[in-house]
């Protein structure tokens, strides 16, 4: 469902989650469905139906209840006076949102259920934020479409009010894919929900890590959700030395000044923000500490196993999470005799369950989001020192297997170190000494390391990387299912041996199974920069070879105080046709130039520098390859490009 308010005119569009059943509701002058409204209302409440919305709980379920509790109020108002009612509560509720203020109506407290889609993908996160327009873009939706007609506008033709219903249909029908795409979630939070008597059907994973959490040690503690909910420790400073493991040292003077100077360092405990920020440079490989992780690569580079090296891999298995169990960690506020045990309960049962099992995943939110929601001062899991022992102590001892393995084992090249794993090519004769070196690490932290050894790994740096793995051989029942489901992995069959080499792509090299907030613009680059490296196909052919145009497609989307406006050139004068905020566009022969304009001081910026050209793409058109007129140049120089950056270092000049 959705609402469109505007400033005399109310639409609102329902659709069945499983037919293809529509209510169409408009409340205005030259239609009024007042009474229809209140009557399909009544019912969703009184047969305890559900709403299924895009930020529902902030706008649209604010204004359902509005209407359910102003009913007897309008009897006598005109439609006109109901819409400007609305359109005034629903303005109020916009700010108050902007404002971080608490909203009218509390979830717990609405008379119709709902399952708010925006909430339960965490979309109102500032990493993840997102709007419908944008995940419409990431589903490859087939109208791209802006609201036409600006919210402050008087409706005064049925042609207006034809357009805002297409757009509220379209947004609904829109809703309703995600909808389908988020099954799997919603059915887990319906089995939370009921398992622990929580309402988690809108819930984030943070929000579901906490509330199961508080669930057990509210219980534990023996105080109520209320009281447990107010717990923080707030501190002035963290004296860094008091927090690192007494087990820290190295060998090497790079690493011994890096712990000499955390030992001496003091942090702001209220604002850690760019605190705790480090470089150094050992074994010629800049490696950088911070708040997110120890991050560190060597140049960018193809780097192969072969028969005297091979490359190996070895990852912290819930790294955070048994850094806290191992050490008896916890937030000053809660008693250790009873987190600690809690905490590694967690830990074992999800070690017992399936990963196939959605508790599985459960389990894993909430051991994981300890780190992040300890430096949160919003979570009761806030004590910024927890947050610090767990990144700091993190890093050092990911510092200490990785110096002890380049130190110990002759020849060793390093690739990688990235927040809770390694990459270093070692020679092969060499595997055991490395496996020791990681099996006396083990004991001396008490974590344990999951290894894997790559065939290859094309690094374009440390977020930007193809790792792929050796062969592993499978039943021919499991070899199919992965085939048809992981179709960018490597098969091959060998006599009667059914074998895959899993490969892992990171970043901007990342084209499969994106998450719906990420950003898939240009998918055709990665996957040419994929073809290239993996299946030895150029470039140029590989765009001869891709005829999906949605591969090609862009993505603009405008804030604050900026316009996109298409250029065009008529009878000699440069037109500017003011666009809408979200755009999807590519790249042509033909076509004009979309232009982001500053409407306050005029600044211009180009989507697209250069002689390149655009064609929206908002709506899309499926037409014969040839009649897009894709400038394929374009693309060839991004693949190109990407593909330059990696080789250029191991043969000392451009491919192309």
């Amino acid at each position: 469902m959705d609402y469109e308010t505007l400033s005399n005119c109310f639409v609102g569009v329902f659709q069945h989650y499983k037919t293809k059943e529509q209510k169409v509701f408009v409340i205005h002058d030259l239609r009024d469905d007042f009474d229809k409204l209140l009557l399909f209302l009544r019912k969703n409440r009184d047969d305890k139906e559900w709403h299924i919305s895009f930020n529902g709980l902030g706008f649209d379920a604010q204004i359902t209840h509005y209407i359910l509790d102003n009913q007897h109020n309008w009897m006598i108002y005109s439609a006109c006076d109901i819409a400007r009612d609305i359109y005034k509560f629903a303005q109020d509720c916009i700010n108050k949102s902007r404002s971080n203020n608490f909203l009218p109506y509390a979830e717990w407290h609405m008379k119709i259920q709902q399952i708010d889609l925006y909430k339960l993908n965490h979309w109102d996160n500032v990493q993840k934020k997102s709007s419908l327009k944008w995940i419409q873009f990431s589903m490859d939706w087939d109208n791209l479409l802006d609201m036409p007609i600006h919210h402050t506008t008087e409706i005064k033709t049925q042609d207006e009010l034809d357009l805002i219903i297409e757009y509220c249909i379209n947004d609904v029908e829109s809703t309703k894919e995600i909808y389908k795409r988020s099954q799997s979630q919603i059915k887990l939070r319906k089995s939370l929900s009921k398992q622990y008597g929580i309402n988690l059907f809108s819930a984030s994973e943070p929000r579901i890590s906490k509330e199961i959490f508080m669930y057990y040690m509210a219980k534990r503690m023996n105080i109520s959700n209320n009281d447990f909910k107010k717990l923080r420790t707030e501190r002035n400073h963290i004296v860094c030395k008091d927090i690192i493991l007494p087990y820290i040292k190295f060998n090497t003077p790079d690493l011994n000044n890096l712990l000499d100077l955390l030992k001496h360092s003091k942090f702001d405990a209220g604002n850690l923000k760019g605190q705790f920020n480090y470089n150094i440079k050992y074994k010629n490989v800049k490696t950088h500490f911070g708040l997110g992780g120890v991050h560190g690569a060597n140049k960018s580079d193809i780097y192969e196993s072969d028969d005297e090296y091979v490359i190996m891999s070895s990852d912290v298995v819930s790294f955070y999470p048994n850094l806290v169990i191992k050490n008896k960690w916890s937030a000053a506020h809660f008693p250790k005799e009873i987190f600690c045990p809690q905490y590694e309960w967690f830990f074992k049962e999800r070690q017992k369950i399936p990963k196939s099992n959605p508790m599985n995943y459960v389990l894993k939110i909430i051991l994981n989001s300890t780190f992040g929601l300890s430096n949160d001062y919003t979570s009761f899991f806030y004590d910024p020192e927890l947050f610090m022992k767990i990144t700091i102590n993190g890093q050092l001892t990911l510092m200490m297997l990785y110096e002890s393995i380049m130190e110990r084992i002759p020849n060793a090249t390093s690739i990688m170190q990235n927040t809770d794993g390694i990459e270093i090519k070692i020679p092969r004769s060499e595997q055991e000494k490395y496996l020791e070196i990681c099996k006396e690490w083990e004991d001396l932290t008490k974590l344990k390391l999951e290894h894997t050894t790559y065939s290859k790994m094309i690094v374009g740096d440390v977020n930007n990387y193809i790792a792929i793995s050796d062969y592993q051989e499978v039943d021919i029942n499991k070899w199919r299912q992965i085939k048809e489901s992981n179709p960018h992995y490597l098969f091959k069959v060998s006599g009667a041996k059914f074998m895959y080499a899993p490969i892992k792509l990171n970043g901007r090299f990342n084209f499969h199974d994106l998450a719906l907030h990420k950003n898939k613009s240009k998918l055709v680059v990665a996957k040419g920069v994929y073809e290239y490296f993996i299946n030895n196909i150029l470039p140029e052919d590989y765009l001869d070879m891709n005829t999906n145009i949605l591969d090609y497609c862009i993505a603009q989307k405008s804030r604050g105080d900026w316009v996109q406006t298409k250029r065009k050139v008529v009878d000699g004068k440069i037109i500017d046709i003011e666009l809408q905020k979200t755009n999807r566009y590519y790249i042509s022969e033909k076509g004009n130039k979309i232009v982001k304009i500053n409407k306050f001081d005029g600044r211009e910026i180009q989507l697209e520098s250069g002689r390149w050209k655009q064609i929206l793409f908002n709506k899309i058109k499926i037409n014969k390859w040839n009649e897009y007129y894709i400038d394929k140049n374009y693309y060839l120089q991004c693949i190109e490009s990407e593909i330059n950056n990696i080789i250029i270092s191991k043969n000392q000049m451009t491919l192309f």
